[in-house]
């Protein structure tokens, strides 16, 4: 535990990743909250796409998707994910695995609130992961809702967020000659004791 100082420092991993974030968004110019979120089907088939990281909690990672789509469906499903961020300006990166919970409550309304209105607007018209049958089919439903809902649409009841809460988080900086320093956080349960060991790189 001693040689765990630097940028590895501390007791809470979601301190350590917040301030990493808090990093990267000075360094990345585009997109440094994104992560490579992986779920699997009901066949055990796995899926990944890129979503944007809104949240961390004191307990928990908090991102946002339309519950119609396919990665909420997996979501919901499996009631567990994975996900990683890379940084490559600081050449580091952060694995997360653990249970995952929706947030459709008033969490989910002000983030909401706070997106655009042609991203709020967006959420309502796009039937996310559904066949479509033209960019024009597309535009013409985000008339319709501009129409019918107005400059203040209130959030979807198919949209929402998503709260990871891990049973391990990996911490990785690239070292010389590839010997790079990792440290793994686990614990058997979320609200359980950390345990903390550095890997082999």
């Amino acid at each position: 535990m001693s040689e765990r100082d630097g940028i590895f420092a501390g007791i809470d991993p979601f301190e350590i990743a917040a301030r990493w974030l808090a990093e990267a968004e000075e360094t990345e110019s585009n997109d440094p909250n994104a992560i490579a979120l992986a779920t699997v089907d009901s066949e055990g088939m796995p899926n990944s796409r890129m979503v944007l990281l809104k949240d961390i909690e004191p307990e928990a990672f908090v991102f946002y998707t339309n519950y119609e789509s396919t990665k909420a469906t997996e979501l919901d499903a499996a009631g567990k994910a994975a996900f990683v961020m890379h940084w490559k300006s600081l050449r580091r990166q952060l694995r997360v695995r653990g249970i995952v919970t929706r947030e459709s409550g008033p969490k989910a309304d002000e983030y909401y609130a706070s997106r655009s209105i042609k991203s709020r607007l967006g959420a309502w018209a796009s039937r996310q992961s559904q066949p479509l049958s033209s960019r024009a089919a597309l535009m013409a439903e985000v008339a319709k809702v501009t129409a019918k809902l107005g400059p203040n649409p209130p959030r979807p009841p198919f949209w929402g967020g998503y709260r990871l809460v891990p049973t391990e988080i990996e911490f990785w900086a690239d070292g010389a000659f590839r010997l790079h320093d990792r440290f793994r956080w686990q614990r058997k349960e979320p609200g359980s004791a950390w345990q903390v060991e550095r890997l082999n790189p």
